[in-house]
């Protein structure tokens, strides 16, 4: 039938788009940490450099799902 199973696909997507926030959140935080571990230990290039990268990761991936979203 036409339409069987639309529930189920829309608690699937709530869960996938749960997910990707979550993982995206953890990205923008390890990004963080590593910035103030690199910081505090006096700079270093690579480790801003791969803080930085992981904080775009993260932020980039939320406004991907935002502008999908609306």
């Amino acid at each position: 039938m036409p339409g069987a199973g639309r529930g189920d696909e829309r608690v699937a997507m709530r869960y996938y788009r749960g997910a990707v926030i979550v993982l995206a959140l953890v990205f923008v935080g390890v990004g963080v940490t590593m910035l103030a571990v690199t910081a505090r230990a006096g700079g270093g290039l690579l480790g801003f450099l791969l803080g930085g990268l992981f904080v775009a990761l993260g932020v980039g991936r939320l406004t991907l799902l935002r502008k999908a979203g609306s």
